[in-house]
């Protein structure tokens, strides 16, 4: 394994040149942005995906060590995503129970200012939701510009829960004329329509699949039935939907292949060890936030003069 990663030697110029220990470990975590990525949908197959993969990292506590540093990358470029005001992101997470979406939101985004971040979860619409289209709920949620917005859960349920238990359209009062054999194809049609407004408008998407094997989302239930301080994450619902394994497999796949983009890419992550599973989050989402280009506002030259005379007043005065 490789040591820590931000040791750093002096060049010339006296500024800071990168170890060789640093460049490699930033090779092997650029990976981690690509390896899991789909952008384009047409050839995807979700059995190709290994759930308990962990890449080239077989230290969790080195995995661990370099998380904490991309948590210290995304303090600082969320702070100029923030004053920049221009940008705002997106990160939609979407799993089977158990997979981990609450601790990424704990670990992963706990650098993060909570001033410019929104966390939504989103679980079966109330009446009034029901009383408007399927993507009218989310879009009421969306991040302002200058801030990162979390779903845990989202649209995408729409053609998940909504299609295994394809009962629940009745309910949406959505006119019977209209709920053909296309639904999900329109609806897959309608998301990248509203995911390429919203890409154009300024909002950069990234959509998480953490994807769970069916052994290991049992250890886990089963740990919330044994601990006492994990009683209150369990649900009944949760073994009844274990039923539908298969059918959820199914729909999560064809919901990557009609909805991966350049623009708003999936990213079928590992999830059957939290620890590598909050590493390619945090790697992409410092990867997203630095392919931004961000920077801080520059000051012009009245504001300046603002800045320089409110100096002067207050270094004049005790």
């Amino acid at each position: 394994m490789y040591g820590r990663s931000f040791h750093y030697l002096k060049n010339d110029s006296g500024r800071g040149a990168p170890h060789f220990e640093e460049r490699k470990l930033t090779m092997k975590t650029d990976k981690l942005a690509n390896t899991y990525r789909v952008m384009h949908g047409k050839h995807f197959r979700l059995k190709d995906y290994d759930p308990a993969d962990t890449g080239h990292w077989h230290s969790k506590e080195h995995a661990e060590e370099t998380m904490q540093e991309r948590i210290v990358q995304t303090e600082e470029l969320q702070d100029m995503l923030y004053a920049q005001d221009n940008w705002a992101v997106l990160l939609i997470f979407q799993a089977m129970d158990a997979a981990g979406k609450d601790g990424i939101v704990k670990h992963v985004m706990s650098g993060i200012n909570p001033q410019g971040c929104q966390v939504y979860s989103f679980k079966a619409p109330t009446e009034t939701e029901l009383q408007h289209d399927f993507l009218w709920r989310t879009t009421c949620s969306l991040p302002e510009r200058g801030h990162i917005g979390i779903f845990n859960r989202s649209y995408y349920e729409e053609v998940l829960v909504v299609r295994v238990h394809r009962e629940i359209l009745k309910s949406q009062k959505t006119p019977t004329s209209l709920v053909g054999k296309n639904i999900w194809e329109e609806r897959f049609e309608d998301i990248r329509a509203f995911e390429r407004h919203m890409t154009r408008s300024g909002t950069v998407i990234r959509k998480f699949f953490l994807h769970l094997s069916k052994k290991e989302q049992k250890e886990r239930f089963l740990a919330r039935l044994n601990q006492p301080e994990k009683n209150w994450k369990f649900s009944a619902a949760d073994i009844h939907e274990r039923k539908y394994w298969d059918e959820y497999q199914d729909a999560y796949e064809d919901m990557i292949r009609n909805t991966a983009s350049e623009d708003a890419p999936w990213y079928v992550v590992p999830a059957d060890n939290k620890w590598f599973t909050r590493l390619v989050v945090s790697t992409v989402l410092v990867d997203t936030l630095e392919g931004l280009k961000l920077s801080y506002p520059k000051v012009d030259a009245a504001k300046r003069k603002e800045l320089e005379a409110a100096k002067k007043l207050l270094t004049s005065k005790k």
